[in-house]
């Protein structure tokens, strides 16, 4: 009995509490306006929750006087977007001449909108560049447009042992003209060819605008060696051989294993001229081999087992 009645008496108290509850949980109440009076309860109901409160101007009299207050910046006017095509360039503006130039002008001005295509040819350097590819096809021979001539074909030698099997006549070799056409086989075309781009280009430099002509001396000739008879047959008399007796420059000058061998800055080119020619050719001969040679180089394509003789 005891315990039922306290049970009733728990179930009554939970009741009236129940009753008793508001209706709705309590808000918290905003803080108070820094410049007005506290809200009141409508006021306060009415306002959001989290409201941001700014940050209020100092007063005048706090303001030191050294720091000057920005004046409020106008709107910038609206702009249209801008047509880099039809504004950048100067030279679009003219309804607006006299006006600073802006940013966008600057910059095309200096080359930022400046087109990275390259300008077309005129239509004469095109037909004067064709003309010149096809000048050179026809007078290739050796199967390169850097030696020039004509195809001569056998050779027959007047005595054992000379003759040339396919001969060509060369008037000249990249771009650098032959005193006279020098008759040869390809082989020793080619090798001069390599020699005039590793040997004697790096030689001369730019002395003189470097070298337009080949002063040729001899070329194919039916004969024994230096003369000579009962020599053996010269590699003139098969085409491997050709003698340079000097060179001519783009500006005129002149250089001359004759005159100008042993000294000076043209000595010194010469002598470079002979040192690089070993190797690719078989025999190098200068002014210091004998008296033969004192005046040109000769050089040959005869190959030897113990390799180049070059003196």
């Amino acid at each position: 009995m005891r315990r039922a009645a306290i049970a009733l008496a728990l179930i009554a108290a939970t009741s009236a509490a129940v009753a008793g509850a508001p209706d709705t949980s309590p808000r918290p109440v905003a803080r108070p306006s820094v410049q007005g009076a506290a809200p009141s309860g409508a006021a306060v109901r009415a306002r959001p929750l989290y409201t941001h409160v700014r940050p209020q101007a100092r007063p005048p009299a706090l303001v030191p006087p050294q720091v000057a207050l920005s004046p409020a910046r106008a709107p910038a006017p609206a702009t249209p977007p801008l047509d880099v095509a039809s504004q950048a360039h100067p030279s679009n503006r003219a309804a607006t001449a006299g006006t600073p130039p802006t940013a966008v002008e600057q910059q095309a001005r200096s080359g930022l909108f400046s087109s990275l295509r390259p300008l077309l040819r005129p239509l004469g350097m095109d037909r004067q560049t064709q003309e010149r590819k096809r000048t050179l096809a026809r007078g290739a021979v050796c199967g390169d447009a850097d030696i020039q001539g004509e195809e001569v074909g056998r050779v027959p030698g007047r005595i054992s042992g000379c003759g040339i099997e396919d001969a060509v006549k060369v008037r000249s070799i990249n771009g650098i003209a032959l005193s006279q056409q020098a008759l040869m086989d390809c082989q020793t075309a080619r090798t001069i060819k390599a020699w005039m781009q590793k040997g004697m280009a790096p030689a001369v430099g730019n002395y003189g605008g470097g070298v337009s002509q080949l002063h040729v001396a001899a070329h194919y000739s039916c004969r024994a060696r230096n003369n000579q008879k009962g020599a053996k047959v010269s590699e003139h008399g098969k085409g491997h051989a050709i003698d340079i007796a000097g060179f001519r420059m783009r500006d005129g000058r002149s250089i001359s294993v004759l005159q100008d061998w042993g000294g000076g800055a043209k000595g010194r080119i010469l002598q470079q001229m002979h040192r690089s020619a070993c190797g690719p050719f078989g025999t190098v001969l200068g002014p210091n081999s004998d008296r033969f040679h004192r005046d040109h180089f000769h050089f040959d394509t005869a190959r030897y087992r113990s390799g180049s003789y070059c003196r």
